[in-house]
């Protein structure tokens, strides 16, 4: 995807919030260059690589800060796209480093798929610092925040949420304001749990179908015309096909979001079998060092011939998830 391809912006306005980004990878970046084409002024960012911050920085015409209490200092809303609950954590209780050092005032939308009490943690550490932040859990991908047709599910104070909805307007297509602190986590961790045993039950109704020596191109019409269609059929079946598992959502985090839903289950005394299984399953792709590929690439697992065996690299058709 040509995501620094040049688009018509508008002109910041001299009334908007100044936005900071921390996270700056696929996510996070394509969420910024958004809101520049906007006329938002996204005027810090940061992401423990460097280099990468230091790209889009220049991009945009943003500072690359090197401490995140820089970008506190040079933003009045930050949004803040990590990879799981350490790194929330790190990014606001650092002894030597916070974007809560100076504070006060700032509001702090919070995106990464984590677990709900953490949210609610880092809730109770940013109003000590007279701060506050919102849940700003995504359920698209890469392409939807270039976009910026986000589906958002969004939790905190309703009041903080009216302060930052003209931003999230601008990433989303469709948003849901779900109730206090950490049921949007909640929420997000059940959406994915489905959406990951509905596409590891589509690896492996495509892979019985290989191996009887179906034509997958039939197979997959039929399924689409019948109670085995799924969104999932729309975004994974041809990659799982060609081998193409180019990444939009890797089984790393898919294993790491059907383990949250799995803690919520064991807390409320609830037995999953299939989410238990299909974590077992994106478990075992990170194990077999394919962690990395998309999550359609669990069909690994289940077609004859594949196995462990990473699929050759392919330029794909542009599909978008």
């Amino acid at each position: 995807m040509a995501t620094t391809k040049k688009t018509s912006r508008k002109k910041p306005s001299k009334t908007s919030p100044a936005i900071g980004v921390v996270g700056v990878g696929r996510m996070g970046a394509n969420m910024a260059r958004r809101l520049t084409d906007v006329g938002y002024n996204v005027t810090a960012v940061y992401d423990v690589r460097q280099s990468a911050a230091k790209a889009i920085a220049k991009e945009l015409g943003a500072q690359a800060c090197d401490k995140l209490a820089g970008v506190t200092a040079l933003a009045d809303v930050i949004i803040t796209v990590v990879t799981d609950d350490r790194a929330m954590m790190k990014i606001f209780e650092g002894k030597s480093d916070s974007l809560l050092v100076n504070a006060k005032g700032k509001v702090f939308v919070n995106c990464a798929t984590i677990a709900p009490a953490t949210h609610v943690a880092v809730e109770k550490l940013a109003r000590r610092r007279g701060a506050e932040t919102l849940e700003g859990c995504m359920a698209s991908s890469i392409p939807q925040a270039r976009q910026g047709t986000l589906y958002l599910m969004c939790a905190g104070q309703e009041k903080t949420f009216r302060r930052v909805r003209p931003i999230l307007e601008k990433l989303s297509g469709s948003m849901m304001y779900v109730g206090k602190s950490g049921q949007a986590a909640k929420v997000k961790a059940l959406v994915n749990m489905v959406m990951n045993i509905n596409t590891a039950g589509l690896a492996e109704g495509l892979g019985l179908g290989a191996a009887l020596g179906l034509d997958l191109g039939m197979l997959r019409t039929v399924f689409s015309q019948t109670g085995a269609n799924s969104r999932v059929l729309e975004t994974d079946a041809e990659d799982m096909q060609l081998r193409d598992h180019s990444c939009f959502f890797s089984a790393s985090h898919a294993a790491k979001d059907s383990g949250i839903a799995l803690g919520l289950a064991k807390a409320a005394g609830l037995n999953l079998p299939l989410a238990a299984a299909t974590y077992r399953q994106y478990r075992k792709m990170t194990t077999l060092g394919l962690g990395e590929l998309d999550k359609s690439g669990v069909a690994e697992l289940t077609f004859k011939g594949r196995g462990s065996r990473k699929p050759a690299k392919k330029t794909g058709k542009g599909r978008r998830k």
